[in-house]
C-alpha cells in the first residue's frame, strides 16, 4: 500500500512525537522509582514518623502494619505538582457543577433518602438540600470517592517537603482514625490529597466533625449514609449555619453601581441595598427581612451578581471559593425546584 507523501510525513511526525512522549514517561517513572528505592533519607524520616506516632499513643502493631513496605507514590507527587491553574469563567464552572444530570440525580437522592435526610436536617438545623448538594459536588453522590490509600498518599505528601508539616499532621490524624476503629487500612480510601469518603473530609476535619449517627461505634463516611449526611450537616452546624435561612440569591444591580461595594467585607441591611437600587434577579423588590447581605461578583463584572447572606459564609468554610459556594447554593436550590 502506498501512502500519500504528506500523509506519510504526518504519520512519521506523530510517531516520533508519541515515542518522545513515551520516552519521557519512562524516564520519569524510572527516576521516581529509583528515588523511592534508593533514598536513605526516607527510611530515616519514616523512623522519626513512627516514633512520633507511638508518642501519640498509636499502637506499634498498627504502625508496623500501616507502613510495611510503603514508599512515596509517584502518581501523588505528579498530581500535586501538576494541579491545573483555574482559567474557567464562573459560567463554565457553574455549568460543570450545576449540570442537569447532577440536578436530576440530586432529586433522586432526595426522594430515595428523604426520611433520613429530613431527620438529620431537623437534628442539626440544616436544610436537606444543602446536605445533598455538597454530597453531590464532592463525590457525585458517593460514586467517585477516590481510590488512593490514604496512608500512602498522606505519607508521600508529608515526606515531599512542600507542605510537609500540614500533611504530617493529617497523616498522624489518619492513624488516629484507624486506631479508633472507624475504618481499616484496606477501606480507608480517598483522594490523592487525603480527602476521605463520600463527604471528602480531611482527617483533621473527620476527628473534629464526623458523626456516628447510627451509633454503631464507627464514624463511617465511606459507606454509611446516615453518618455521611450527619457529618456534612454537623460540619455546617458547627460553623454557625442559620436554620431556615437561604444562602443568597441572584441580584440585579442598578446602572452605574460602584463595583467596589461588591465585597464580602461590606455587609448591609437588605433595606439599604433596596434603597441603593439593588433588586432580585427578576427585577422585583428584595424581601423585607432583618438580614444583612453582601454583593459578590464572581466574574468581577456587574453580571452575574449575587446578594449573599450568612450561610454563604458558612459554605465558604467548606471550600474557600466564591465559585464553589455560589454553585453549591444554586445546586441546592435547583434540586428542590
Amino acid at each position: 500500500m502506498f501512502l500519500n507523501p504528506v500523509f506519510r510525513k504526518k504519520s512519521q511526525t506523530e510517531y516520533n512525537q508519541r515515542m518522545k512522549h513515551l520516552y519521557f514517561i519512562l524516564i520519569a517513572i524510572f527516576l521516581h522509582v529509583g528515588v523511592a528505592q534508593a533514598d536513605p533519607g526516607f527510611d530515616q524520616w519514616l523512623k522519626g514518623l513512627k516514633r512520633e506516632a507511638r508518642g501519640r499513643g498509636i499502637a506499634t502493631s498498627l504502625i508496623d502494619q500501616a507502613f510495611r513496605g510503603v514508599k512515596p507514590l509517584p502518581r501523588v507527587l505528579e498530581l500535586d505538582r501538576n494541579q491545573p491553574e483555574s482559567t474557567m469563567s464562573f459560567a463554565q464552572y457553574k455549568q460543570h457543577i450545576v449540570s442537569p444530570m447532577r440536578i436530576e440525580r440530586g432529586r433522586q437522592m432526595m426522594a430515595q433518602y428523604g426520611d433520613l435526610l429530613q431527620e438529620v436536617g431537623q437534628h442539626y438545623g440544616v436544610q436537606p438540600r444543602f446536605i445533598v448538594a455538597l454530597w453531590g459536588i464532592e463525590t457525585d453522590y458517593g460514586s467517585n470517592t477516590g481510590n488512593f490509600n490514604i496512608i500512602e498518599a498522606l505519607m508521600t505528601l508529608a515526606y515531599d517537603g512542600r507542605r510537609s508539616q500540614y500533611f504530617r499532621r493529617e497523616l498522624l490524624n489518619a492513624l488516629q482514625i484507624l486506631q479508633e476503629g472507624h475504618s481499616s487500612l484496606v477501606n480507608m480510601k480517598g483522594s490523592w490529597a487525603g480527602a476521605m469518603g463520600q463527604s471528602q473530609f480531611m482527617p483533621s476535619s473527620f476527628l473534629k466533625l464526623a458523626v456516628d449517627y447510627n451509633r454503631d461505634g464507627r464514624k463511617d463516611i465511606w459507606t454509611t449514609h446516615a453518618d455521611v449526611f450527619a457529618s456534612v450537616a454537623n460540619y455546617l452546624s458547627q460553623f454557625g449555619w442559620h436554620r431556615g435561612e437561604i444562602w443568597g440569591r441572584r441580584a440585579k444591580l442598578p446602572a452605574g453601581f460602584d463595583a467596589r461595594k461588591a465585597s464580602l467585607k461590606i455587609r448591609k441591611p437588605l433595606r439599604t441595598w433596596q434603597n441603593m437600587g439593588v433588586r432580585r434577579g427578576d427585577g422585583s423588590n428584595l424581601p423585607i427581612a432583618p438580614m444583612k447581605g453582601a454583593i459578590i461578583l464572581p466574574n468581577d463584572t456587574l453580571s452575574p451578581a449575587f446578594l449573599v447572606y450568612h450561610n454563604f459564609r458558612v459554605l465558604m468554610k467548606w471550600n474557600r471559593s466564591t465559585y464553589f459556594a455560589t454553585s453549591a447554593g444554586l445546586l441546592a436550590d435547583a434540586i428542590v425546584k
